[in-house]
């Protein structure tokens, strides 16, 4: 997968990744992120791979998001004010590509 403009990852990023400047604003916002972070890391992770193989790459978090997001244009889903279970499942993938420099310097909405 490349990170041409129409990437899922870069995309999402665009969208998204400000969401984590409400963090400062928002404790509660952390935990919620955390927590959704984790789930999608238990998702991409096989459990043989452990706590040291956390890895996350780009391509699978790729795939992950296609999915998550064809499921989001399945449900009608629109974006909210505030937070709800896709909102905060599409900042953590945020949080997981910052984490992991998965855009390798590659800017968001470029």
């Amino acid at each position: 997968m490349n990170d041409s403009p129409g990437s899922p990852l870069i995309e999402v990023a665009a969208a998204y990744m400000p969401r984590l400047s409400e963090f400062s604003f928002e404790p509660g916002l952390v935990a919620a992120v955390d927590q959704h972070a984790a789930a999608v890391c238990d998702a991409l992770i096989p459990p043989q791979r452990g706590p040291e193989g956390r890895t996350v790459h780009r391509e699978e978090l790729a795939d992950y998001v296609l999915g998550f997001t064809d499921w989001l244009s399945e449900v009608d889903w629109t974006e909210p004010v505030g937070h709800d279970f896709a909102t905060l499942r599409l900042t953590a993938v945020c949080w997981l590509i910052r984490e992991h420099d998965l855009l390798g310097g590659v800017s968001p909405g470029a």
